[in-house]
């Protein structure tokens, strides 16, 4: 594994541990020629996936990008970023076993969707209005006036930032 600070190719593992869910293991590596420490996650891929954008372009799925997006929906919210880390393996995992090698990216959407909907309802909202392309205060009143009294459990605080 290449040195991210230094460019050396050859570091050395220090220390090897599974994640929290087992989806992936920890090593914490130390590079010989700058003495610099790093993590590196180890994944298994079941398949390479193709992501269909609502355009018609293709990219490869990026686990990474997934996890920001979720991320910037959690953002300032009491959501431990475990719980993130496993909606992501888990989102992944269904696409990969889906048997499918290209996905929609409505599709993948969705699934951030409903585990947003069960995580965090703000959150939630949040990642609908950048998903659903809110453009106005009347797009939010709406899809918020669509979960019919589904907020339980949401202050008037927990609205803003």
């Amino acid at each position: 594994m290449r040195c991210p600070f230094c460019n050396f190719e050859d570091t050395q593992v220090k220390d090897s541990r599974p994640s929290e869910d087992n989806s992936a293991i920890r090593r914490r590596r130390i590079c010989p020629s700058c003495g610099s420490r790093f993590t590196t996650f180890e994944r298994v891929q079941l398949r390479e996936l193709t992501v269909i954008k609502k355009n018609g372009a293709r990219s490869v799925f990026d686990r990474d990008k997934l996890a920001r997006s979720i991320q910037i929906a959690v953002r300032k919210r009491n959501v431990d970023p475990e719980r993130v880390e496993r909606i992501v393996s888990g989102i992944q995992r269904r696409l990969e076993s889906s048997g499918e090698t290209e996905i929609q990216s409505v599709s993948i959407g969705e699934m951030v969707m409903e585990a947003l909907y069960g995580l965090d309802r703000v959150a939630y909202i949040r990642f609908a209005s950048v998903y659903k392309n809110f453009r106005e205060a009347k797009d939010f009143e709406a899809f918020v006036g669509g979960l019919n009294g589904d907020m339980t459990g949401i202050e008037d605080e927990d609205l803003g930032d």
